[in-house]
């Protein structure tokens, strides 16, 4: 025999079996303020719903209320790494805490899908870099009040405080006596926008930095990491500003694989902090950066944005630290 699918319990159920009017268990099962309903009959209402298996339709709460308590996070083709995900984990939670849904979608180039901000009505769109004009105009069109950051915050990211930690890196390897430094970026594509963010933060360390040279820069993977290691030796570079801990993992294997002392010849700090730093054989210097506490002040942009109040503009810098460790 075919399966049959239970009928959903509905508040007009819970109504009849309690013989009271719809309006009013309509009004304690979405806690309506200003509604003059004695304790004993919400009391009833509840335990009643709950014997019956009631569940609220969120589409229909959302239709009425005008709200789905739906955040949306745009996101760029970025790898999931780590830091990534503390991030995004933290902000969920926040946002849970406050009765709030993060829901998060990546655009690709060529996408086909329906976008979920045409689907969800989400109260609030986020991104962690600025939005094109083109994108705003489409979340307007779908309906979608607020955004962030949204057009008069388009020179700003969420991430823009994350070029702090290049500047800890070149200070940190010029006190162990580096003078000639490189910049080992990410090869992934996906990583462009962040390498090169970094990479300019280095840059201009090392420009107000007198007697200290940036004399090369390139991009590493594992498959490279021995080829780019030889350039980086044959250019005479005594430290290694390293993208993240990653690319700085691949350059101290390739290192240990060539008999290259570190940090005797070579130098090399990493990014993030990530659980592999102290694994390591020398452990990895690196920057630990506070990514749980990126995470928490995003959901907040998102619940001010959501109250409708503007987002602040000067935001908090997030925490950033250097952990030296045996690679420096």
């Amino acid at each position: 025999m075919p399966a049959t699918t239970a009928k959903r319990v509905t508040a007009a159920d819970v109504a009849r079996s309690l013989g009271l009017s719809r309006a009013t268990v309509g009004f304690v099962l979405n806690d309506t303020p200003g509604q003059k309903i004695s304790d004993a009959t919400r009391e009833r209402v509840i335990a009643e719903a709950k014997r019956l298996g009631y569940r609220a339709n969120s589409a229909a709460r959302a239709l009425a209320s005008g709200h789905s308590r739906i955040v949306l996070l745009v996101m760029p083709d970025w790898p999931l790494d780590h830091n990534l995900r503390t991030n995004l984990d933290e902000a969920s939670l926040a946002l849970d805490e406050a009765g709030y849904s993060l829901v998060t979608m990546t655009t690709h180039a060529g996408g086909k899908a329906q976008p979920l901000w045409e689907t969800l009505n989400p109260d609030v769109v986020m991104g962690l870099t600025p939005f094109t004009r083109d994108q705003i105009a489409g979340f307007r069109a779908a309906g979608v009040e607020h955004i962030v950051p949204d057009a008069a915050l388009e020179d700003g990211s969420v991430l823009d405080e994350l070029s702090d930690g290049p500047v800890l890196q070149v200070r940190h390897l010029i006190g162990r006596g580096r003078a000639r430094l490189a910049y080992a970026g990410a090869a992934d594509p996906r990583l462009i926008d962040l390498t090169e963010l970094r990479h300019h933060a280095a840059a201009s360390e090392v420009a107000v930095s007198p007697g200290v040279e940036l004399v090369a820069s390139v991009e590493v993977d594992a498959v490279n990491a021995a080829e780019r290691l030889g350039e980086l030796l044959a250019a005479g570079v005594d430290g290694v500003i390293a993208y993240n801990d990653d690319v700085a993992a691949w350059l101290l294997g390739a290192a240990l694989r060539s008999g290259v002392e570190v940090p005797g010849r070579l130098a090399i700090v990493g990014h993030d902090d990530t659980p592999i730093a102290s694994l390591l054989v020398p452990s990895l210097s690196t920057v630990r950066v506070d990514i749980a506490g990126l995470g928490r002040y995003f959901a907040q942009m998102a619940l001010t944005a959501a109250a409708g109040a503007p987002v602040p503009a000067d935001r908090p810098r997030a925490r950033v630290e250097l952990i030296a460790r045996e690679t420096t």
